[in-house]
């Protein structure tokens, strides 16, 4: 038995089962709210205690790896990366003993159900 549908009415559901899945795919994308993995999200409240905490650990491992006595000072602002556990980008103001202070940027690794934290990069910010 012939159809006597024209070619294009019967095209015409295929190719909607054919888009269908990169139109949910588009939807899904979209709609997420969480970062990105891998890349960096900023820090919405910097005067969290435990970005605070970050902080001074940055500063101590500094100190304790250059022989420096620069004082934390505080957290002035920051990002964070989803990686295996936490990357914090911080840009940390410490004072040096004559009470000067400066900004560094600290990047902090974390993943907190190890208890484990390492400084992996430290250096000055210019003003």
């Amino acid at each position: 038995m012939k159809s006597t549908l024209p070619m294009k009415s019967r095209s015409a559901p295929l190719l909607l089962l054919l888009l269908l899945p990169a139109m949910v795919a588009a939807v899904a994308v979209a709609a997420r709210k969480g970062p990105l993995v891998g890349g960096w999200t900023p820090i919405t409240d910097v005067k969290d205690p435990h970005v605070q905490e970050i902080g001074k650990f940055a500063v101590a491992a500094y100190n304790t790896q250059s022989k420096g006595a620069i004082k934390f000072d505080r957290v002035e602002s920051g990002e964070t990366q989803v990686v295996s556990g936490t990357n914090y980008r911080l840009v940390v103001v410490a004072k040096d003993g004559g009470g000067s202070t400066a900004k560094y940027q600290a990047i902090v690794w974390e993943k907190p159900w190890e208890n484990f934290k390492k400084l992996t990069s430290f250096k000055p910010v210019a003003n």
